[in-house]
């Protein structure tokens, strides 16, 4: 049985081609899935823009996000077996998930939450990961008071879709979000947004409602953009942390004379660097599947495509291009 898979033509980088290979074997720490649904993220589409500039020697397959059922296990897999279903984001120095069948290393998988069809699930896992670990280990907002403050900038994508939830569970925090149309602002609100502003004039919308600091900022769009607001408005020994890489210096200056931090959040760097802890990553899609099942937070799907294809791959991925996503685009097969 051979293996289907959607990659970049390295012929020409801007498109991509369908390929196919053997079936492959796990490896010792493996799962080999048959993959259900994808979702495209940006960062699929900042990895392709990337290849077009550098080129490519082989095709390669892109996507960070999938469900789909165990078809087998590498030796020292624990927790899984095969016919179980699965999600996870997968690991940027591997092949994607593009394709009917992939390896992926069983500590940063999670068992799909029971309600959700493929599609759903897929939407879940990368954008779920990123604002765990901003939110929990990197701004810590578990153990602040109701009396703090967290701004969330971009609450109405991926990402902000679920740490608005995540923060509201899981916090006493006051969450505060942006968005620049009315039905994201609904869809903040829905989600738990105590207060939802525009981010055109983040001070001055805030000064509205007699806010001068916030104790917590998480970026999650446009770092180099926001950043002059986001200095003003942190509150001396607060903490920032944004998941969107810089394309000019940021100036420290106001940070240092407020004491404040400034922390990056990647949800790459357990499986890229084979962290000690690379299995936290398995925990927290288990918790989240069970904060799924329980009605505490609902995947941000948002449109499904149907069919693995060049097609299929090319449209989702001018959708998060276009930069009007609410939720996610998923590619169920």
């Amino acid at each position: 049985m051979s293996v289907k898979a959607i990659a970049v033509n390295p012929q020409d980088p801007a498109s991509f081609i369908e390929i196919h290979s053997e079936m492959p074997q796990p490896g010792e720490y493996d799962l080999l899935v048959e993959v259900k649904a994808v979702s495209i993220n940006p960062v699929d589409t900042k990895v392709h823009q990337g290849i077009q500039k550098k080129g490519l020697q082989e095709p390669r397959v892109l996507g960070w996000d999938a469900s789909g059922i165990v078809k087998s296990v590498g030796s020292k897999v624990t927790g899984f077996k095969a016919g179980d279903e699965v999600y996870y984001a997968g690991d940027i120095t591997r092949p994607g998930s593009n394709t009917t069948h992939q390896l992926i290393d069983a500590r940063i998988v999670g068992h799909k939450p029971k309600s959700l069809d493929w599609a759903a699930a897929a939407a879940i896992p990368l954008t779920a990961l990123t604002a765990w670990e901003g939110l929990f280990e990197r701004l810590n907002i578990q153990d602040a008071g109701e009396e703090k403050t967290l701004l969330i900038i971009g609450g109405a994508g991926g990402v902000g879709s679920l740490a608005i939830p995540f923060a509201k569970h899981n916090s006493k925090v006051k969450v505060i979000a942006t968005a620049s149309r009315e039905d994201s602002a609904q869809w903040c609100r829905d989600r738990g947004a105590d207060l939802v502003v525009s981010y055109k004039d983040l001070p001055g919308e805030l000064a509205k409602h007699e806010i001068k600091f916030v104790d917590y900022i998480f970026i999650l769009n446009d770092t180099d953009g926001h950043w002059p607001a986001v200095t003003q408005l942190i509150a001396p020994q607060g903490h920032i942390c944004t998941i969107v890489e810089n394309t000019q210096p940021l100036s420290h200056d106001v940070l240092k004379s407020k004491s404040a931090a400034l922390h990056w959040e990647f949800m790459y760097t357990r499986s890229m660097y084979q962290t000690a802890d690379m299995a936290r990553q398995g925990e927290i899609l288990d918790h989240v599947a069970t904060l799924v099942d329980d009605g505490v937070v609902e995947s941000a799907l948002s449109e499904t495509l149907h069919g693995l294809s060049v097609e299929s791959v090319r449209e989702a991925h001018q959708k998060v291009l276009a930069g009007h996503m609410r939720g996610k685009v998923v590619i169920a097969f």
